[in-house]
């Protein structure tokens, strides 16, 4: 049985990366790819952040994370608060505009989440947010040994 589930639940989570990377590729609302949500949420949900503790938070190279903070500084969504005892380190801060991105783009992912379990009950969604955030966290684990 252990076997078996682990294969249905490998299985289902490729199909669930596939449908979300078919459905981000074909969206035609928002600005933000999955990256940029990721990254202005995390700044919105835990303050200012550096370069180097969102790498770590993703687990991505810092000039991976610099360059997509670029992109958004670029369009104005974040901006660049100097440290005062380092010149060369810097906290990055989410913008009126990059705010107001992120808040169009999250409406837009509910709405598609709602309609997607449109027929669930609260409780399912519920039961699948707090085991979708436990795998998450797992994997977070796993990946940092």
């Amino acid at each position: 049985m252990h076997e078996e589930s682990l294969e249905e639940l490998e299985v289902e989570l490729s199909i669930l990366i596939r449908r979300i990377t078919h459905t981000s590729s074909h969206k035609k609302n928002g600005n933000l790819d999955r990256s940029a949500y990721l990254l202005l949420h995390e700044i919105v949900t835990k303050g200012p952040a550096g370069v180097k503790a969102l790498a770590t938070e993703f687990q991505l190279d810092v000039s991976t994370v610099s360059r997509q903070a670029a992109a958004l500084e670029q369009k104005g969504y974040l901006f660049r608060i100097p440290d005062e005892t380092d010149g060369r380190a810097y906290t990055l801060q989410i913008t009126d505009i990059g705010l107001e991105e992120l808040k169009k783009e999250k409406q837009f992912r509910k709405k598609r989440v709602a309609e997607v379990t449109n027929v669930w009950s609260e409780e399912e969604r519920e039961t699948f947010a707090r085991l979708l955030k436990k795998y998450n966290q797992s994997a977070m684990n796993v990946n940092n040994t």
